[in-house]
C-alpha cells in the first residue's frame, strides 16, 4: 500500500529547526550557516537560555519535543507555547503514547523546560529573523504542492528532498515534508508510529542572486576528491551500504563517512530510508547533468 504524501509548513516548523540547529553543535562544519552564526546567535541569548541550551542534546527527549510539535494545531511559536502551557503532565502521556513508549523521567519536567525554551528562544531569537526566510519557505511549500500533482510520488521526493528515497515498510502510512532553510543542506528525519516527517533543505539563499548558488559550488566541491569519484563509479553497479563503501575504500569509517556525507549534501547520490533508518546509498541519475547545467548557466550568462 502506497503510503500518503504531504506538504507542510508553519513557522512553528522553523522555530524547532532554529533551534535543532543551534543545540547540534556537531553539525556547525557541515551547514551553510556555520559556526559564526551559531556564535553571533549566542552573543544575543540572555546567560541563562545559553546556558539552557548549552545543556541540551539532539537525543530521544528532542525526538519528543519534534513530535509535540508536529501534534500542535498552533500556526506560530507564541501558539505552541500557550499549547502547552495548558497541557498537564498526564495530558502529554495521552498525547504521546499512540507513537511511542520512550517516555522522559519527569514529564513534569520535560514539559517545563520546553516551555522555557520556546518561549524565550522565540523571544530572543526567532521573531526577528529576516522575514524573507519564512517568506521563502511559504514559497517553496507552496510551489511544492503545485508541482506534487504532476511527478510521480517517488520523482518528486527525490526533486524536493535532493536524492531521499523512502522505501515502502510495514505500517509506513504517511511522509511529511516540511521545508526547511536554517539547517540546510542536512535534512531531518524523524519516525513516529506510521508517519515519518523529513525537514529537507529547501536550498534557499539570500545571497547575491548574480553568483553561482551555495548548492551548485557545493556539487563542483564534491567532485574534487579522488575518493568521491571513486565512490560514485562504485555505486555506478549498483545500491551499496556504509559497511561496503567502507570496505571498497578501504579507508577509516570516519573518512569514509565524510565522504558519503559531502556527496549526501551535494545531491550527488540518493541516501535510501526505511522509515529513520539509513538502509543504502545509490548514483543519483543526472546530478551530474544537474551541475552541468547550473556552471554552464552561470558562465555564459550575459
Amino acid at each position: 500500500m502506497e503510503h500518503r504524501l504531504e506538504i507542510q509548513f508553519r513557522p512553528l516548523d522553523e522555530l524547532i529547526c532554529s533551534l535543532h540547529t543551534y543545540i547540534c553543535r556537531k553539525s556547525y562544519k557541515k551547514i551553510d550557516l556555520g559556526a559564526a552564526w551559531a556564535e553571533r546567535t549566542r552573543q544575543r541569548l540572555a546567560p541563562e537560555l545559553a546556558d539552557l541550551l548549552d545543556r541540551s542534546e539532539i537525543d530521544h527527549l528532542w525526538k519528543l519535543t519534534y513530535l509535540l510539535v508536529q501534534l500542535c494545531p498552533a500556526e506560530e511559536g507564541e501558539g505552541f507555547v500557550d499549547w502547552l502551557d495548558q497541557r498537564s503532565a498526564g495530558d502529554l502521556y495521552e498525547l504521546l503514547a499512540p507513537y511511542t513508549q520512550h517516555f522522559p523521567e519527569s514529564m513534569g519536567a520535560f514539559r517545563d523546560k520546553t516551555l522555557k525554551m520556546f518561549s524565550r528562544w522565540q523571544e530572543q531569537y526567532f521573531r526577528d529573523i529576516d522575514p524573507a526566510i519564512l517568506s521563502s519557505l511559504r514559497d517553496e511549500a507552496r510551489g511544492r504542492s503545485d508541482e506534487q500533482s504532476e511527478m510521480a510520488p517517488k520523482a518528486f521526493v527525490d526533486r524536493a528532498t535532493n536524492g531521499l528515497v523512502f522505501e515502502p515498510a510495514p505500517g509506513f502510512e504517511r511522509l511529511v515534508l516540511i521545508p526547511q532553510y536554517h539547517f540546510q543542506p542536512v535534512n531531518v528525519i524523524y519516525t513516529f508510529g506510521g508517519t515519518t516527517m523529513c525537514h529537507y533543505s529547501a536550498m534557499i539563499t539570500l545571497d547575491d542572486e548574480d553568483a553561482l548558488s551555495t548548492h551548485a559550488y557545493r556539487m563542483i566541491r564534491s567532485l574534487a576528491e579522488k575518493s568521491r569519484l571513486k565512490i560514485l563509479r562504485y555505486l555506478h553497479q549498483g545500491p551499496r551500504s556504509f559497511i561496503e563503501i567502507h570496505r571498497h575504500l578501504q579507508l577509516s569509517k570516519g573518512i569514509t563517512h565524510d565522504h558519503i556525507s559531502k556527496l549526501r549534501m551535494a545531491g550527488m547520490i540518493h541516501a535510501h530510508f526505511e522509515g529513520e533508518n539509513l538502509t543504502v546509498y545509490s548514483l543519483r541519475d543526472g546530478a551530474l547533468d544537474q551541475m552541468q547545467r547550473s556552471l554552464a548557466a552561470y558562465i555564459y550568462q550575459n
